[in-house]
């Protein structure tokens, strides 16, 4: 008997100290938080780091986002690139500038007072750039080779390319308003306008051209957040 009534008042006690926690959290929630609503400004970092390693890739990328709802941002990209690449038959020298332009989607539940974020996205890029062909080795010859011969150190100017991007990354705010991140994307040719013997292989913002007009990129940002106006979460 008396351990029934010892079990039961246990039980009372913990579900009143339950209750008594849950009081609690709900009182906490009805307390107001502010969210700041503002521009992030940012630059890639790896990019100047790869131009210190490698003196064939050069170039810088902006970043820019500004949230315009609880979990959205808009976002924009845009940088220039002068790139040397060396293929199995041929070396030739890319240079141009890009834009890539897109929505975020917060998918970080953060606590109170964080602004971390890992988020997916979209992109529409377009850049414009000149392609110089540096020197080639044909892989075939007479009758079975096909096309007009490009002479080397030709410059073929004024072509462009158009492409979608699907975008997975993270923001951390490291110091107050100070976020590192990381961004990985996967690209899809839309369009692009190039010579009629030269294939664009390389493109500023989409970077390699891979089987079936597919691309891959990544970047390392560091970028501030500047405080245009707070609200209640």
């Amino acid at each position: 008997m008396r351990t029934l009534i010892f079990i039961t008042s246990l039980l009372v006690s913990i579900v009143g100290f339950s209750q008594q926690k849950i009081d609690t959290i709900k009182k906490t929630d009805t307390i107001k938080r502010i969210q700041s609503y503002g521009l992030r400004v940012g630059v890639d970092i790896m990019k100047p780091v790869i131009a210190f390693i490698d003196n064939d890739k050069k170039g810088f990328e902006l970043t820019g986002d500004v949230r315009f709802l609880r979990n959205y941002y808009a976002a924009v990209e845009l940088g220039y690139e002068d790139v040397i690449s060396n293929e199995d038959y041929m070396h030739f020298t890319t240079k141009g500038s890009f834009i890539k332009i897109g929505v975020n989607y917060n998918a970080y539940q953060n606590w109170a007072g964080m602004t971390n974020e890992i988020y997916f996205g979209a992109r529409y890029g377009f850049s414009i750039f000149n392609q110089t062909l540096n020197s080639y080795t044909p892989n075939a010859q007479g009758i079975y080779f096909e096309g007009e011969l490009t002479e080397p150190n030709t410059e073929f100017k004024d072509l462009s390319a158009h492409w979608l991007e699907f975008v997975v990354g993270m923001k951390v705010e490291t110091l107050k308003n100070l976020y590192l991140g990381t961004q990985i994307g996967i690209k899809k040719m839309v369009s692009t306008k190039e010579p009629n013997n030269f294939k664009n292989l390389y493109i500023p913002g989409f970077n390699t051209v891979y089987a079936n007009n597919m691309g891959i990129g990544f970047n390392y940002s560091i970028s501030y957040l500047i405080p245009i106006i707070k609200k209640n979460k």
